[in-house]
């Protein structure tokens, strides 16, 4: 059977600097940073006091009140992201074959807040009072779950859980089950809501974290000399991936094509990457290779620049491994510069950064890149937005683990 076409069909995200697709570009654009003192609960004993809250969020329009207090915020993110995106697909879910259509997401953590908050009822009031909704709220696939209940789809359903690399996969596994003629269409991306008392405290732990608590929207800063750690970030993003032959003959508005997808391991640490960048460079290469372009084609590199001194010169370096000279050549940005590290939805945000500027021809920036590190001095678009024609993008994530996925994505020619 001779592979299918895959398009980008449908967007729709929730993020610290956005709750759709509309608002999030625009902030992108702008160099708008969404970091801030935490107010989800009192951080005055932590190191890090800093994150990317979603704000303003309101489910309403899509989830009921008494399912709201039944669903941690992850599965609430992707749940209202996920609509977003069907409706932007403009989907009339009565004329789809809904046993060829499936829902794959991401999630790094899953109900992390449910965890913590029904624990407590626990050792406070023992096990009788522990909600019958704990299992359900708390576990990943939750929401891939919920979403295929709410649109009726019966084809592939699961969640993926990579770490940082979780909605990267789940886009990826997405590609190739509509690749290979399994699925015609198929919601993907991936959800966390992990800034929690219980997040917040791991992740400072492993002293991961910028503890640049007085100047918060300076605090994520990657491939800058000055740069002390990620900051946690929450949110969800969402894609309708559609074959080509399907989109077509719905007569769908085709964002930008899918074209390639690799992944790979370190194989090195549990936490820290291949100081070689090795596996870095192979899951670039990989991409590449199943989407039949050229090192030379590229455009545009989305990377995972997370503001940690390890990824982003380990990063730098697989980049200049794989391309040579020409890696110097290359716009390179970080979209967490704004948003932060939303852990397992960063893949999907970040490739929806990557469409919108195919769509646009203008390449967000990495903002609070102020002090240049010898050992990351590539093309990180500094501070503001550029204007480039960009046909083909790639976008990095890598996750503890060492999982790593990229993806390829070019502008939609017939």
């Amino acid at each position: 059977m001779q592979p299918k076409r895959v398009v980008i069909t449908g967007m729709g995200c929730v993020t610290p600097i956005g709750n759709n697709v509309k608002d999030f570009w625009a902030s992108l654009l702008e160099g708008k940073s969404g970091i801030q003192k935490i107010t989800y609960f009192d951080v005055s004993s932590y190191t890090s006091r800093i994150a990317g809250e979603v704000k303003n969020f309101d489910p309403s329009a899509y989830i009921d009140a008494k399912n709201v207090r039944r669903l941690d915020k992850f599965a609430q993110y992707a749940i209202v992201s996920s609509y977003m995106a069907v409706e932007d697909a403009d989907i009339d879910l009565a004329k789809i074959n809904k046993e060829r259509a499936g829902v794959i997401l991401g999630s790094g953590i899953g109900g992390l807040q449910v965890i913590e908050d029904q624990h407590a009822i626990l050792l406070e009031k023992g096990p009788s009072k522990v909600s019958p909704f704990l299992i359900p709220m708390l576990i990943a696939d939750e929401a891939p779950g919920l979403i295929a209940i709410n649109f009726g789809f019966k084809g592939p359903n699961m969640s993926i859980a990579t770490a940082c690399a979780s909605a990267s996969h789940a886009i990826g596994i997405s590609f190739r089950t509509i690749r290979y003629g399994e699925s015609d269409i198929i919601i993907t991306g991936g959800s966390d809501a992990a800034i929690t008392t219980l997040g917040l405290s791991g992740f400072g732990q492993m002293k991961a974290l910028s503890t640049r608590n007085d100047s918060p929207q300076e605090a994520s800063r990657p491939f800058d000399k000055d740069r002390d750690g990620f900051v946690m970030a929450d949110g969800s993003g969402t894609l309708v991936l559609e074959s080509l032959e399907h989109a077509q003959k719905r007569g769908a508005r085709i964002y930008a094509e899918l074209v390639g997808f690799g992944m790979t391991a370190d194989a090195y640490h549990i936490t820290a990457p291949d100081p070689e960048g090795k596996g870095a460079k192979l899951v670039m290469a990989k991409a590449l290779e199943d989407a039949k372009i050229n090192l030379s084609e590229v455009d545009y590199i989305n990377a995972h620049g997370t503001s940690t001194q390890y990824n982003d010169k380990i990063e730098t370096l697989a980049i200049k491994k794989l391309f040579g000279q020409d890696a110097y050549k290359i716009p390179i940005s970080s979209t967490k510069s704004m948003t932060g590290h939303m852990l397992g939805a960063g893949g999907v945000v970040e490739l929806i950064a990557c469409v919108k500027t195919i769509e646009n021809s203008v390449i967000h920036p990495t903002i609070n890149y102020e002090n240049p590190d010898p050992e990351c001095d590539l093309d990180y678009v500094p501070n503001k937005a550029r204007e480039k024609e960009v046909k083909v993008a790639i976008s990095n994530s890598f996750g503890f683990g060492g999982h790593n996925a990229c993806l390829a994505v070019k502008k939609f020619e017939n």
